[in-house]
């Protein structure tokens, strides 16, 4: 019997996080137990308002901007509040659109590292998850360039399972549990929540409920 199709909206600033979703969709697809069918409709795309002006959508959609907190510094911390305010926009545009914010502090690395181990300890710079990726996928990459080059990257993906990424979920949730239990501010901006603290993320919220919706999880 053929499955119902679900079809998931992303927009995401580089290429290894539309590699992931690509992997992830075909992990969810393979799956004999999947309820539905999935699509991830995915567009590499820094602007969320941009994004929004190239959909033809009729009844609610929601959309998952996935990016990253790079760092406290002023310069950054403008660059991530100009894309909240990009997405605030986008939600009222009439659309129907409603946009949820899928952030790593500081970077995607950190969701990577989390389907294989833990990564609790704060780092001061984004080039630290370097040591982590090669420690934990036994891997030697000189540095997030090399590691980020499709043949390596979708090398680290074929370690990967449905199972790595319910592991991956449930230490995201350890680190936001922490981060609440040690008092660090639960930041609101234009209607999202984030924290300025490393790590946090929350890329594994539309990830989670992909998976609940499927009911994989």
């Amino acid at each position: 019997m053929r499955k119902e199709n679900r079809t998931f909206y992303f927009t995401v600033e580089g290429q290894t996080e539309q590699w992931y979703l690509e992997w992830l969709q075909r992990i969810i697809n393979a799956e004999p137990t999947t309820k539905y069918t999935v699509k991830f409709n995915c567009k590499i795309e820094k602007n969320p308002l941009s994004r929004i002006k190239q959909l033809a959508v009729i009844s609610k959609t929601d959309i998952t901007h996935i990016f990253d907190y790079e760092s406290n510094e002023d310069t950054y911390q403008r660059q991530f509040m100009a894309t909240l305010e990009q997405m605030k926009v986008a939600e009222n545009s009439g659309k129907n659109i409603k946009y949820h914010l899928g952030y790593s502090n500081f970077t995607f690395e950190l969701w990577i590292i989390l389907h294989k181990a833990d990564c609790n300890s704060t780092l001061c710079h984004r080039g630290q998850y370097l040591e982590l990726i090669n420690r934990v996928y036994g891997e030697h990459f000189q540095n997030l360039d090399h590691y980020k080059k499709e043949d390596n990257f979708k090398r680290i993906l074929g370690q990967l399972t449905l199972e790595h990424v319910r592991q991956a979920i449930q230490r995201a949730k350890v680190i936001m549990k922490r981060n609440q239990e040690n008092g660090y501010i639960l930041h609101s901006y234009k209607g999202y929540k984030f924290y300025k603290e490393n790590p946090s993320l929350s890329v594994w919220e539309s990830i989670e409920k992909i998976l609940k919706t499927c009911y994989l999880l």
